[in-house]
C-alpha cells in the first residue's frame, strides 16, 4: 500500500497541519500582552487544541499497536513500525512543550497582574492635583473608546474560534471515517480469502470427477469401438 492511500499517513497529515496551526497561534499568543482580553482568549483556544490533538495521537498511536500484532497482514515492517511510533512520540512532544508554556504563562501572568494591580491601587491613593481635572474631562471618552475597541476584537475572536472549532469537528470527522474504511477493508479481505479458499477447494475435487469421467471416456472409446 502506497503512502497516499496507507490511512496512517492521511491522518498523520491532518494531525501535522493542526501542530503546525497550533504552533503559529502560540507565537501569536505570545507577542500578545498578558493582561489582554485577546490573550486570555488564545489560551483557552491553544489548550483546547493541545487536547483535541493529543487525543487524536493517541487514537493512532492504538492503531500503531493494533498493526504492531501482525505487521504481514498490514504490509508493513518493523523499521516502518518503529519509525510511526517516533512521529507520534515527536508530536505528542511538540505539544506537551505548547500546552506547558502555556500554563506556565498563566501561572505567571496570575502573578504579575496581582503585582501590578496592587503597584496600581498603591498610585490611584496617591493625590494628583494637577491631573484631576484634565482626567476627568477625557475619562467618558476614553471609556467609549475602549468599549468600541474592545467589543471589535471581541467578534474576531469569535469568529476565529468558531472556524477552529469547524476545522476541529471536521479533522475528527476523518479519522472516525479513515477508521471504518480500515475495519470494512479488513472484513472484505477475510471474506474474500475464505471464498478463496473455499473456492479451491471446491475446484480440485472439480477437476479430479473430470479427469475420472474423462479417463472413462477415452478407455471405452479405445476397447470397445
Amino acid at each position: 500500500m502506497s503512502s497516499a492511500q496507507d490511512p496512517f499517513y492521511i491522518v498523520k497529515e491532518d494531525i501535522q497541519d493542526s501542530i503546525d496551526k497550533l504552533q503559529s497561534t502560540f507565537h501569536q499568543w505570545e507577542r500578545i500582552s498578558f493582561d489582554s482580553v485577546e490573550n486570555a482568549d488564545l489560551k483557552k483556544e491553544l489548550l483546547a487544541s493541545c487536547e483535541s490533538i493529543e487525543w487524536q495521537v493517541d487514537e493512532l498511536d492504538k492503531a500503531i499497536a493494533v498493526a504492531a500484532r501482525d505487521p504481514n497482514w498490514y504490509g508493513i515492517n518493523e523499521s516502518e513500525l518503529e519509525s510511526r511510533r517516533r512521529w507520534t512520540s515527536t508530536a505528542r512532544t511538540q505539544v506537551g512543550n505548547v500546552k506547558k508554556s502555556v500554563v506556565a504563562g498563566k501561572e505567571l501572568n496570575g502573578t504579575a497582574n496581582s503585582n501590578v494591580n496592587g503597584i496600581r491601587r498603591e498610585l490611584m491613593r496617591l493625590p494628583d492635583s494637577q491631573h484631576t481635572d484634565r482626567t476627568s474631562q477625557f475619562r467618558a471618552q476614553d471609556n467609549d473608546d475602549f468599549i468600541s475597541s474592545e467589543s471589535d476584537r471581541q467578534m474576531l475572536l469569535i469568529k476565529r474560534q468558531d472556524e477552529e472549532l469547524d476545522e476541529l469537528s471536521a479533522s475528527v470527522g476523518r479519522i472516525g471515517d479513515v477508521g471504518l474504511t480500515i475495519h470494512e477493508e479488513l472484513l472484505a479481505q477475510k471474506k474474500v480469502a475464505m471464498v478463496m479458499k473455499k473456492a479451491s477447494a471446491k475446484g480440485q475435487i472439480m477437476m479430479i470427477v473430470f479427469l475420472v469421467v474423462l479417463f472413462l471416456v477415452l478407455f471405452f472409446l479405445v476397447f470397445f469401438t
